[in-house]
């Protein structure tokens, strides 16, 4: 069974601490959603994970580190999702999604009817396949979201980072979205960290919930641990109120 360790993870900019000491050991089949107030560090921290900026600790797969490994072999582990994905003007969607398979390729192959197949699945899913043919520079914010998700998705690492999944998306794609990646996660055995800013939403689908801010860990347990209104006070400087419900805490504004 695949499994992510994460040991005192710390990332610096100009000599300023933006991560501190994280640590998270989660396997395949689970969700971790991180969350925390702007600029606590959570896309910084999921680009150290993927290894887009330069941390200090230890980022083992199975044990093994995984910048030993090769760019294209450390992709075939895991795959991210950023917040504002960047797609080449000219590209068609269904190319883009299919670069999700590059990974998996041998030296100069070709894709095979198999990558082919998980591509057109993965758009099918997420309610795509109309899009095929379209030039990804003339999608919409919530379209461009979804797409950048099919790419991850149909790059079939067994651990998948997401950046804000849903903050284009309505509320039926973010539902859609959600749903699809809850149901891969347990038929495809996937690990799932993701952040979110929507707390309510935070509290439906992931196992556990790690709050950050000013880039450490001061909160993780289950959504009912993690989202109480002294929690949010605290962290966010918020007035809300809980209201408990079999899925998972409703997180409501109160006016001042």
């Amino acid at each position: 069974m695949t499994r992510l360790e994460v040991t005192n993870l710390h990332v610096k900019f100009n000599g300023k601490e933006v991560v501190k000491n994280f640590n998270i050991d989660i396997s395949v089949g689970e969700w971790v959603c991180v969350i925390g107030p702007n600029g606590a560090g959570k896309s910084t921290l999921l680009r150290a994970l993927v290894g887009i900026v330069k941390s200090t600790g230890e980022i083992k797969i199975d044990g093994s580190d995984i910048f030993s490994l090769s760019d294209r072999d450390r992709a075939c582990w895991i795959a991210y999702v950023a917040q504002e994905p960047v797609m080449p003007k000219g590209m068609k969607v269904f190319d883009y999604v299919l670069l999700g398979r590059t990974a998996h390729l041998r030296m100069l192959a070709t894709e095979s009817k198999l990558d082919l197949d998980i591509a057109h699945y993965v758009l099918a899913e997420l309610g795509l396949s109309e899009f095929i043919d379209r030039d990804v520079a003339n999608l919409s914010g919530g379209e461009r979201q979804r797409v950048a998700i099919a790419r991850a998705l149909t790059q079939a690492s067994p651990i998948i980072l997401l950046d804000e999944p849903t903050t284009a998306l309505d509320v039926g794609y973010q539902q859609e979205v959600l749903e699809l990646i809850d149901r891969l996660r347990s038929e495809k055995k996937i690990a799932v960290i993701s952040t979110m800013h929507d707390l309510t939403v935070s509290g439906l689908y992931p196992d556990r919930l790690m709050l950050l801010a000013n880039g450490e860990v001061v909160k993780s347990g289950s959504a009912t641990e993690v989202l109480t209104t002294e929690n949010i006070a605290e962290y966010y400087g918020a007035k809300v109120k809980i209201i408990s419900d079999n899925n998972g805490p409703i997180v409501i504004p109160e006016r001042s």
